[in-house]
Parts: structure tokens; C-alpha cells; sequence
């Protein structure tokens, strides 16, 4: 259950920006000497109006912050940062309070929210954190995919590969790692905490979910890391089995070399 929210709305203004950054592998949120408005995912007050929201597993959503305000607080964060990123992936949503409507998400407008609560936004901020990681998962997919083609061609080309199994285990790792991080760290489909206490909010979260694809963007991916799983253990069979084959031409000529200084041996005492 959801017990962790200590005001009721968040002071941010009729329209705002919601700014969502994967920043690294992740962020230590023990400590913040900030206003707290929620301990689960950490949100707090930065400036006059803005807020951050913080989730552990690497992404800050900052709303309602000016440039120089998001670039002074991504600064205090980064001795928080695990396993920082060389290139932050990072999206962008517009909020806007509608009192003359229920929540809505148009496909590509402003996200319309009944009031401007602390759970409409955290709502909100967790959707917009999963689509960030799996933006980023999805371009880690992509670079794996570079890298088997050439594999792929080589056995298509020439029924063979040169390619060592140090390269293979990489592959294999990269898939891992982007696994890890989908299903046991962020666990894209699991709903926010926020919707515990508010049930109401599901619709809004459904809605921001269709928009964003979260559930096809993971269907997809689980897909691609199938394959990727599939083709490293592919082509690491083929490596051993080329690799038995060269053990085996060894102790061939081994047991040929034996053979032959035995032969030699009793033919050269024949003639003494």
C-alpha cells in the first residue's frame, strides 16, 4: 500500500514540463536534505515550484524546472549517480491542468491532468522513467544487433565463422544486462505505487501506458533479446564444435606421431 505522500498536490502551475533523464545504472535516494513530498519513488521540492522525482534504478523526472534550475540540480545529483551514462537518454512531456475535464492523454498533446496532485504526477513521472529505460534498452538492443549481422553474414557467405567466443560471451552479456535491468530492477510492468491508494487513477495510467506502448516496447524487446539469446548460443556451439574438431585432429596426429616413432623404433633395432 502507498502511505508515503505527505502533501496532497504538488504547487507547479496550470502547465508544465515534465523532463525525464536515465542518468545511470542508479540513484542513491538515501539522504536528500529536501522538502519531501514522497519517500516511494522519491519526490522532492527543488526551487520556488519545481520538483524532482527520483527512482533508483537510474532516472530522475524533473518538473517544473527552468534550464538553469534542472542543470544546478543534475549537478548536486551526479556523486549520487551509479554507473553513470557517457549519453543521457532523456524525454520530454507537457502537463496541463484541465478542471473542466477528466485526465486525458492525445496522442501527441499535452498530458490533460483534472489537478495538478502529487499522484497524478507521480503517475505521470513513472511512466515517463520506464519509457526512458526502455528507450535506452532499446538502443543497447539495437548496437547487439550490429554486431551478430557480421556473424550472421560469415555463416551465411562462407558456412563458417571466425569470430572467437570471447565476442559470443559479450554478446550474450549485453543481453543479460539489458534483461536485468527491464525485470528485476525497473519491472516496467508492474503499476506505480501511487495507484494503491488511488485506484481512481488507473484510467490515467492505462491511458499514458497505450500512449507510451510500454507494453508492446517490452514485448518487443523480450523478443529481440530471445533472438540475441538464441543466435550467441548458435554460433558458441559452433565455436566449441570447431574447437572439438581441432582437439580431435590433435590427439589424431598425436596417436599418428606415436605410432610412427614406434614403427621407427623397431626398425631401427631390426638393424643393429
Amino acid at each position: 500500500m502507498m502511505k508515503n505522500l505527505t502533501f496532497v498536490s504538488f504547487d507547479v502551475g496550470n502547465r508544465v514540463a515534465a523532463h525525464a533523464l536515465h542518468v545511470g545504472d542508479r540513484i542513491n535516494t538515501a539522504g536528500f536534505e529536501a522538502e519531501v513530498l514522497s519517500a516511494v519513488p522519491l519526490a522532492i521540492k527543488v526551487g520556488v515550484n519545481g520538483v524532482a522525482v527520483l527512482f533508483r534504478y537510474g532516472v530522475a523526472v524533473l518538473v517544473g524546472l527552468s534550464a538553469t534550475e534542472e542543470a544546478k540540480f543534475m549537478e548536486s545529483l551526479a556523486s549520487r549517480i551509479g554507473g553513470k551514462l557517457a549519453v543521457y537518454e532523456e524525454e520530454t512531456a507537457i502537463i496541463e491542468l484541465a478542471n473542466d475535464r477528466l485526465d486525458q492523454v492525445p496522442a501527441g498533446g499535452p498530458i490533460h491532468v483534472k489537478e495538478m496532485s502529487a499522484e497524478r504526477l507521480l503517475v505521470v513521472a513513472d511512466v515517463l522513467a520506464k519509457s526512458v529505460v526502455l528507450a535506452h534498452g532499446e538502443r543497447e538492443v539495437a548496437k547487439v544487433f550490429e554486431v551478430i549481422e557480421p556473424f550472421a553474414r560469415e555463416l551465411a557467405d562462407h558456412g563458417r565463422t571466425r569470430r572467437d567466443r570471447k565476442g559470443v560471451l559479450k554478446l550474450i552479456g549485453n543481453a543479460l544486462l539489458v534483461q536485468h535491468r527491464l525485470s528485476g530492477r525497473v519491472a516496467i510492468t508492474e503499476k506505480p505505487d501511487a495507484l494503491w491508494d488511488r485506484p481512481d487513477l488507473e484510467r490515467l495510467y492505462a491511458r499514458l501506458e497505450d500512449e507510451y506502448e510500454l507494453k508492446e516496447r517490452v514485448d518487443a524487446l523480450n523478443q529481440k533479446l530471445a533472438v540475441i539469446a538464441e543466435t550467441a548460443n548458435t554460433l558458441a556451439d559452433i565455436i566449441d564444435t570447431r574447437r572439438s574438431l581441432r582437439l580431435e585432429l590433435i590427439v589424431v596426429l598425436l596417436i599418428a606421431f606415436e605410432i610412427v616413432m614406434t614403427f621407427y623404433q623397431i626398425f631401427a633395432g631390426r638393424g643393429h
